[in-house]
C-alpha cells in the first residue's frame, strides 16, 4: 500500500499533476492515493495470511487496515493535544481530525476488506517442496550471520541509496526550500527498491547457505532496518543544520520524523520480505528430487 502511494504520488509530480511549491496539495495527494491503495494491502496480507493455513481472515484483515494508520494516527493525535495544550496555532482542528477518520474508516478500512476478498479466493501460493513436520536443529552460526549483525548491516545499503537525496527533500521540507527534481527522485526510488531486494536476498542467502531456515521475520527487518537509519539520520541534521529552539518546536520535528521512519521502516520492510519469498520459492522450486 505505502509502496503504491509512493509510485502514484512520483507520477503525479513526474507528469506535473502536483505543484512542489503547493505544499497542503502534496500532502492531500499522499493522503488520499494512500487511502485508495488500502486493496494492495487487503489482497498482499490475504495471500500470505492463507500460506501459513490462516483461519481467522476477518482479525487479519481488521490488523492490516487498522495496525499502521493506528500507530501513525496515535502519534499525530499525541503531537496535537501536545501543541493544543501549549496554546499553539499548528493544532489541526477538529473538523481536519473528523474527516482523517471518515477516510480512514470509511474509505481505505472497507477497500482492505474488498482487496482481502479477492486475495483469500486466488490459490494459495504454491510451496515447491515438501516440509518436514519436525523442525531440523539449526548449528551455531558464524559471526556473520548473527540476527543483530544481519539486520544492522541490511539496512545500510539501503539508506545508503537514498541518503544525498534525503538532505535535499529534509531541506524542502524543514528549510522551507523548493524540490522540483522529481524524475532523479523516481529514479532513485527504484534504486531503493532494487536495493532492499537484493541486499535481502544476499542475506537470505548466507543464512540458508549455513542451515538456518528462520528467514521470516529477518529478511523484513533486515531491509527495515534503514527506518532506523533514517531516524539517526534525522538526529544528525536536527543538531548540524537546523536552528530550531524551543521545547515544542524540537518535540514536533522528532514526532514527524519518527513517523516519517516508521513509514519508511515499513516500506523497506515489506519490499525485502516478499523479495526473499519470491527468492526461496525460486531456488527451491529448482531442486529435482526423486
Amino acid at each position: 500500500q505505502i509502496l503504491a502511494m509512493t509510485i502514484c504520488t512520483m507520477v503525479c509530480a513526474l507528469f506535473g499533476l502536483t505543484s512542489p511549491s503547493n505544499r497542503g496539495g502534496m500532502l492531500t495527494t499522499l493522503l488520499m492515493l494512500y487511502v485508495f491503495m488500502g486493496s494492495f494491502a487487503g489482497y498482499a496480507s490475504a495471500r500470505v495470511y492463507k500460506l501459513f493455513n490462516g483461519k481467522e481472515w476477518k482479525r487479519n484483515t481488521f490488523l492490516t487496515a487498522i495496525f499502521f494508520p493506528g500507530v501513525i494516527g496515535t502519534i499525530f493525535l499525541g503531537i496535537n493535544a501536545f501543541v493544543v495544550s501549549y496554546g499553539s496555532s499548528s493544532a489541526a482542528p477538529f473538523t481536519t481530525l473528523l474527516a482523517l477518520m471518515l477516510l480512514w474508516f470509511g474509505i481505505s478500512t472497507p477497500l482492505v476488506f474488498v482487496g482481502s476478498y479477492f486475495g483469500f479466493r486466488k490459490d494459495t501460493i504454491s510451496v515447491p517442496v515438501r516440509t518436514n513436520q519436525i523442525a531440523r536443529h539449526i548449528p551455531e552460526q558464524v559471526w556473520y550471520t548473527h540476527p543483530a549483525f544481519s539486520i544492522a548491516l541490511g539496512g545500510v545499503l539501503p539508506f545508503g541509496a537514498v541518503c544525498i537525496e534525503l538532505f535535499f527533500i529534509m531541506s524542502a521540507i524543514w528549510l522551507h526550500q523548493l524540490y522540483f527534481v522529481f524524475g532523479f527522485l523516481f529514479a532513485v526510488l527504484l534504486i531503493l527498491v532494487v536495493t532492499c531486494a537484493e541486499i535481502t536476498i544476499v542475506m537470505c542467502y548466507f543464512q540458508l547457505c549455513n542451515e538456518d531456515y528462520q528467514w521470516w521475520w529477518r529478511s523484513f527487518l533486515s531491509s527495515g532496518s534503514s527506518g532506523g537509519y533514517l531516524f539517526l539520520y534525522s538526529v544528525w541534521y536536527y543538531g548540524s543544520k537546523l536552528s530550531i529552539e524551543g521545547f515544542v518546536p524540537t518535540v514536533l520535528y522528532f514526532s514527524y520524523m519518527a513517523m516519517a521512519s516508521i513509514t519508511f521502516f515499513m516500506l523497506t520492510g515489506s519490499i525485502g520480505f516478499f523479495s526473499c519469498l519470491w527468492f526461496v520459492r525460486k531456488i527451491y522450486g529448482a531442486i529435482k528430487v526423486d
